[in-house]
C-alpha cells in the first residue's frame, strides 16, 4: 500500500491549501512550511487508519479461524475461494479439495442444491441474504449430514461486486435429540409400538373420517403378568411383553390395524372399515391361539394367555371417550368371568356395568357424607318365646340415584375400590356402640352379630379395632358376636385362624355360616372355636317346600347337625325362615333360632330398642 505522501494527488492538495492559507491574516508560516505542516498531519492520520485496518484484518481473520460455525467464502460465479477450519472439520474435507468446486457440489440432494441455488441468485440479484434453512451437505465420509446454512454476502474489491458466504451450523445431534423426543412422545421405547398418546390421537384421527364404516377396539391385557415379573423378573417380564407385541403384530398388521401398547402388560388393536364381529374375534382368537405358545427366557417356558374386550360399532356419532370406556368395562368383565378369554360388547350388559362401577367408585364419598346407616335383623327363638335372642347388624347404602342397596350389592365393589376396611371398621364401631347402649339401658339384651365382609375379615388389624372398641363402648365382650365363613378362613391372605383364637380368648362368641357339610369339617380342620353356627342356603330353602325336596333337605340337615353336636356345638341357628311352618321343622330337627321375612323387615337402632322394650325386662331405673 502506498505512504500517505506517495498517495497520488494528496501532495497537490496540501500544497494548494498551504497556498491559500498563507495569504491568511494571522498566519506567519510560509506556504512551504505550511506544506510541510499538512502533509505531516496527513501522514499521522494515514498511518492510525492502517493501523486500524490491519487489526481489523487480524480480528476478522482470528474469528474466521476459531469460530465453531463452518464460513465457506465463494466467488461471484458459486465457487469455493475458502472454507474456515470448523467447515473443513464439518465435512471431513481439506481446504484444497474445496478449492475451486462449486459450492452445489457439496449439497446431498437435489432439493438441497436447489435451496442454495436459490440464495445465491437472491444475494446477485436482490442484494439479499438467505435465511437460515436447512440443508443437508455431503461429508466426506459418513454421507450426509442435516445442517442449517445461511447465505450472506461481503463486499468485493471493486465497486458493485459482491461475494457469497455460506455460514454452515451442524444440527445433527439436534436433529437425533429432536427425532428421540419426538418418539419418546408417539412410541413405547420397549415394544417399538406407538404408545397410548399416540393410540388416543389414531383413534380421534380414525372417528372423524367422514365415511359410515365399522370400528373395531379391542383391548388385551396379559394374565397373571405380576407373577412373571414377581417371580422371574423384570426382565423376563419385558421379553413376555415384546412377544406379545411381536404375535399381535403378526395377526393383526395384514388387516390394516393400529397396534399400541397402552400401558403395563395392556395392549389395543384399532381397526376400521367393512367389519363384521366375527371376523373381528376371528383375529383374536387367532391371536390368543399364537399367544399360547410358551415363550422362552433363560430356557423357562412362560404361557402367556390375555383378557379381551371387543367393541364392534357404527363409527358414525361415536366419541373416542365412549369407545374406550366400552373397551375397558367389556375388558374387566372378560377378567372377572376368570381370564383367559374375550368378551364382546353388549349395550345391556355394558349399562347394567357402567352402573356397579359407578356405584363403586363413589363408596368414599358416601361414607364421608353420611349415606350409610345400619338395619338389625332379629334372630328370634324357634322355642315359641317370640324372644330375640341375637340382632344382626347390616350395612345399608341409601344411594341418592339407585336407592337402598345391600351389601351383596357394593362390598365387591368395595374390595376392588380397597374401601371394604373403611366400611368394615365403621360396621364394626357404630353396631357395637348401639348395642352397648342398649346393653346399658336394659338388664338383659340380645347379642349383637357382625358378619363381617371377607376383606375385612382378613384384615390384620381386626383384634386391635374389637378390643378398642369394646374398651371405648364398654360392650361386654360375651355379648359379641363375629361371625365369618369357608371363604374367610380359607383365604390366604390374612391371619384369619389367628384373629378368631385371639377374639375367642376375650369371650367374643364365634359364629360359622355354613351352607354344607364341607363347611362344618373347617371346625374339625383348624381347630376353630366355634360355638354358634348359622345355616343358611339351599338345603334351609328346600325344607320350607314340599314332597321329596323336602324330604331329602330334613335328612341332609339331621346328618349335619349330628356332626355339629360331634364337633361340639350346640347352638345352631337358620337364615332364611320363610313360614310358621319352615320355623317348625327347622325347631323339630333342633336348630334354636332363626330369622327371615316370617320375624319381619329389619330396623332401625331405635326400633330395635323399642322391641327389647316390649318383649324383655323394663329399663333400668323405671
Amino acid at each position: 500500500m502506498p505512504k500517505p505522501g506517495g498517495t497520488p494527488g494528496l501532495v497537490d492538495i496540501a500544497r494548494r491549501w498551504a497556498a491559500q492559507l498563507a495569504g491568511t491574516n494571522g498566519v506567519t508560516l510560509s506556504a512551504g512550511e505550511l506544506e510541510g505542516v499538512l502533509m505531516s498531519v496527513a501522514e499521522e492520520a494515514y498511518a492510525r487508519a492502517d493501523t486500524a485496518k490491519e487489526a481489523a484484518i487480524q480480528r476478522f481473520a482470528d474469528l474466521y479461524s476459531a469460530t465453531p460455525v463452518g464460513v465457506l467464502l465463494a466467488d461471484q460465479e458459486g465457487r469455493v475461494l475458502d472454507a474456515n477450519p470448523a467447515l473443513t472439520h464439518l465435512l471431513g474435507h481439506r481446504p484444497e479439495d474445496l478449492a475451486g468446486k462449486p459450492v452445489t457440489d457439496l449439497c446431498a440432494t437435489p432439493k438441497d442444491t436447489e435451496a442454495v441455488l436459490a440464495g445465491l441468485e437472491d444475494l446477485r440479484s436482490l442484494r439479499k441474504s438467505r435465511h437460515r434453512e436447512p440443508v443437508e451437505l455431503e461429508h466426506a465420509e459418513d454421507g450426509p449430514l442435516r445442517t442449517h446454512v445461511t447465505i450472506a454476502g461481503l463486499p468485493g474489491d471493486t465497486p458493485g461486486t459482491i461475494y457469497p458466504v455460506l455460514l454452515v451450523e451442524d444440527v445433527s445431534e439436534l436433529s437425533l435429540l429432536r427425532e428421540a423426543l419426538r418418539k419418546q412422545n408417539v412410541q413405547d421405547p420397549l415394544t417399538g409400538l406407538p404408545n397410548h398418546r399416540s393410540f388416543v390421537n389414531k383413534l380421534e384421527a380414525t372417528l372423524a373420517l367422514p365415511d359410515d364404516d365399522q370400528i373395531a377396539l379391542v383391548y388385551l391385557d396379559v394374565d397373571g403378568f405380576k407373577v412373571v415379573n414377581d417371580g422371574l423378573g423384570p426382565g423376563a417380564g419385558d421379553q413376555v411383553l415384546r412377544h406379545v407385541a411381536r404375535k399381535l403384530e403378526d395377526t393383526f398388521s395384514g388387516h390394516g390395524a393400529f397396534l399400541a401398547r397402552l400401558s403395563g402388560d395392556g395392549f389395543a388393536v384399532l381397526m376400521r372399515g367393512a367389519l363384521t364381529s366375527a371376523a373381528v374375534i376371528d383375529l383374536v382368537e387367532e391371536a390368543m391361539t399364537e399367544l399360547a405358545e410358551p415363550v422362552y427366557v433363560d430356557g423357562k417356558g412362560i404361557g402367556v394367555s390375555v383378557s379381551v374386550g371387543i367393541v364392534v360399532q357404527d363409527a358414525h356419532g361415536r366419541t373416542q371417550e365412549d369407545l374406550h370406556r366400552a373397551a375397558e368395562i367389556t375388558l374387566h368383565r372378560a377378567k372377572e368371568n376368570g381370564r383367559a378369554q374375550w368378551m364382546l360388547f353388549e349395550e345391556e350388559l355394558d349399562s347394567r356395568d357402567r352402573r356397579r362401577y359407578g356405584i363403586g367408585a363413589v363408596i368414599g364419598g358416601a361414607l364421608e357424607n353420611g349415606e350409610f346407616e345400619l338395619e338389625y335383623q332379629p334372630t328370634v327363638k324357634l322355642d315359641g318365646s317370640d324372644e330375640i335372642a341375637v340382632v344382626n347388624a347390616v350395612l345399608r347404602w341409601n344411594h341418592p340415584e339407585h336407592g337402598v342397596l345391600g351389601p351383596d350389592e357394593f362390598f365387591p365393589l368395595a374390595d376392588t375400590t380397597g374401601m371394604t376396611p373403611s366400611l368394615g371398621r365403621w360396621l364394626l364401631t357404630r353396631s357395637m356402640a348401639d348395642a352397648a347402649a342398649w346393653h346399658a339401658a336394659f338388664p338383659a339384651t340380645p347379642d349383637l352379630c357382625i358378619r363381617l365382609p371377607l376383606r375385612f375379615a382378613i384384615d390384620p388389624n381386626l383384634v386391635g379395632i374389637v378390643r378398642d372398641q369394646l374398651e371405648s363402648t364398654g360392650l361386654p365382650s360375651h355379648k359379641l358376636r363375629i361371625c365369618t365363613d369357608a371363604a374367610a378362613l380359607s383365604d390366604p391372605r390374612g391371619e384369619v385362624l389367628e384373629a378368631l383364637a385371639v377374639l375367642a380368648d376375650l369371650d367374643v362368641k364365634i359364629t360359622l355360616a355354613v351352607a354344607a357339610g364341607a363347611d362344618l369339617e373347617l371346625i374339625h380342620t383348624h381347630q376353630l372355636p366355634v360355638g354358634f353356627l348359622i345355616l343358611a342356603g339351599p338345603l334351609v330353602d328346600a325344607l320350607a317346600s314340599e314332597g321329596p325336596e323336602a324330604d331329602t333337605a330334613r335328612k341332609h340337615l339331621a346328618a349335619l347337625l349330628e356332626r355339629a353336636a360331634a364337633l361340639g356345638v350346640k347352638r345352631i341357628g337358620a337364615e332364611g325362615v320363610h313360614t310358621v311352618e319352615h320355623a317348625r321343622r327347622l325347631r323339630e330337627l333342633g336348630i334354636v333360632a332363626g330369622r327371615g321375612r316370617l320375624y319381619g323387615r329389619a330396623a332401625t337402632a331405635d326400633e330395635i330398642t323399642s322391641l327389647i322394650e316390649q318383649r324383655g325386662p323394663r329399663p333400668v331405673g323405671s
